[in-house]
């Protein structure tokens, strides 16, 4: 496997050793490479996720303002024919408390799907890796 009177030594592809560790440090770059850049693709999606989910939470806090203010006086006023005015601005204020409620958990909901922001799966595919590098290079110093 080595040339004794240069004192190389040669792989079984007749590769010598710093070419071996140039191609490997070549494989290891790009495949961090490809690493950062599934990264970068999932913490992009997982912003996506969050700004909608806030768009949500916040759509449903407009939408509760704005409702309050318009539906308010018109139930307030078509329920004041039934029952007391008071009675009537209360039953209309929990119906809209409840509304806002539920909207406001979904969009939690939505933000909560999206966090943490780390890109799990890429992470753990880069352990995986670097794991898997470092087991063949315990190998090849035991042969």
């Amino acid at each position: 496997m080595g040339d004794v009177s240069t004192g190389r030594t040669t792989s079984g592809d007749g590769a010598t050793t710093p070419e071996l560790v140039q191609r490997a440090t070549e494989q290891i770059s790009g495949l961090l490479r490809e690493e950062m850049a599934l990264a970068r693709m999932e913490v992009a999606e997982k912003g996506k996720r969050a700004g909608f989910g806030a768009g949500l939470f916040g759509g449903g806090g407009a939408l509760a303002f704005y409702a309050g203010g318009v539906l308010v006086a018109a139930a307030v006023v078509a329920l004041s024919y039934v029952i007391p005015a008071a009675l009537a601005a209360l039953v209309v204020g929990v119906v809209l408390a409840i509304i806002a409620g539920l909207l406001a958990l979904s969009g939690r909901k939505q933000v909560g799907r999206a966090m943490p922001l780390t890109p799990k799966s890429t992470a753990g595919s880069l352990r995986a890796d670097v794991d898997t590098v470092r087991g063949a290079a315990k190998d090849r110093g035991r042969r």
